[in-house]
């Protein structure tokens, strides 16, 4: 019937009149697209009426074709007989637009302020979404606590071991470089006042107080908890996850709770090992630059460096252990069906347990400082 497709235009008193013929297809409507518009678009139109009693198929690429100059008409209407020819030329005009959305215009000011606000939402659900999640496992937590034997020990192991004991090199070659850096620059700098002999105190408290916890949470935000994501939500788009709630387990307690326990084992551990080796690579600079020997290196830290500053730094580690673990595995659990997804929440995980662990990290400080720690 495509060899039947045409169309009959007449225009009189304001009065725009088309008959449709055959089909109007995506494939039959080539020889006829632009003669309506161009009657309409040449000559003043006060009322569009469509014709279809003889028309045959149409799809929404014809309903567009014969709806269209109705924009330039004040009304229009649809006579004759035709099973759905109406209700399809309206969708099309009510959804013609939509896919094609125009650049915006706006001044620049508006949309940063826009766009601001939209971030600030976003952060405020995120935070939200991230304390419910929290309670959430602290329930449930607490739920294993009375009950241990339900504590699933071998997957807990397992993550101390992929997550914690294989992060090992490289958080104490990190801290080992750290140290050194500290001890150069501050070794170079106090010369100038001759006061390099506390070379050995800067690097002592620096790192037991701050460098050696931060670099092992760091370094755990971006190595294990882009891990957790990545594999629970792997697990959720294969829907993994589903397949346990149907089988009555309980995602928090199979996945969840055994990643917390891990993280909160092996970031007290990692944090004194990252302590040990900052302080060892700041005291081999000393040794070096300044020719002090470790033994004088080890009395002197011993005589002015109070035990409370390593308390003070890990102290640190079980809270920012809960806080890499939490966000790591509620990105996880968000994961939609696509890989996109899941590479944005990958994303997401790492940036936001770095920049909790940098907040947290100040607060910590300004506790430290009203307590006289």
């Amino acid at each position: 019937m495509g060899d039947d497709t045409g169309v009959s235009i007449e225009s009189e008193d304001g009065v725009l009149r088309v008959r449709p013929t055959g089909d109007w297809t995506v494939r039959t409507i080539r020889e006829v697209i632009g003669d309506i518009d161009h009657a309409a678009e040449h000559g003043e139109v006060r009322e569009y009426v469509i014709n279809v009693s003889e028309l045959g198929r149409m799809d929404t690429s014809g309903a567009l074709m014969l709806g269209r100059p109705s924009e330039h008409a004040e009304t229009y209407r649809v006579e004759g007989d035709h099973p759905y020819a109406e209700r399809l030329i309206n969708e099309a005009l009510e959804h013609h637009g939509e896919g094609c959305e125009k650049p915006h215009s706006g001044p620049g000011l508006v949309e940063l302020f826009e766009r601001t606000g939209q971030a600030l939402v976003t952060a405020f659900r995120e935070t939200y979404d991230t304390l419910v999640f929290f309670g959430r496992t602290v329930v449930t937590f607490g739920k294993l606590l009375a009950h241990p034997e339900k504590i699933r020990w071998t997957s807990t192991v397992h993550v101390m071991e992929q997550a914690g004991l294989n992060a090992l090199p490289i958080v104490a070659t990190l801290a080992f470089f750290i140290g050194a850096v500290v001890a150069f620059i501050g070794a170079n700098q106090l010369a100038l006042f001759g006061a390099s002999v506390f070379t050995v105190e800067l690097v002592s408290i620096s790192i037991l107080r701050e460098f050696g916890v931060i670099i092992t949470a760091i370094l755990l935000a971006g190595r294990s908890d882009s891990a957790f994501t990545a594999q629970i939500g792997a697990m959720r788009m294969q829907q993994e996850i589903d397949a346990m709630r149907v089988m009555g387990l309980d995602p928090y307690i199979v996945l969840v709770i055994p990643r917390l326990i891990a993280i909160l084992i092996m970031m007290p551990l990692l944090t004194f090992v990252a302590m040990l080796m900052g302080i060892f690579g700041g005291m081999m600079v000393v040794w070096w630059d300044l020719g002090f020997s470790p033994g004088y290196f080890i009395s002197r830290m011993y005589d002015t460096t109070a035990i409370g500053h390593f308390w003070a730094g890990i102290a640190k580690a079980p809270v920012f252990a809960i806080v890499i673990a939490v966000i790591g595995c509620r990105q996880g659990l968000n994961v939609g069906g696509s890989v996109e997804s899941l590479g944005k929440r990958t994303t997401a995980s790492v940036v936001q347990s770095i920049f909790a662990v940098v907040v947290i990290d100040a607060i910590f400080a300004l506790l430290y400082l009203e307590m006289g720690v």
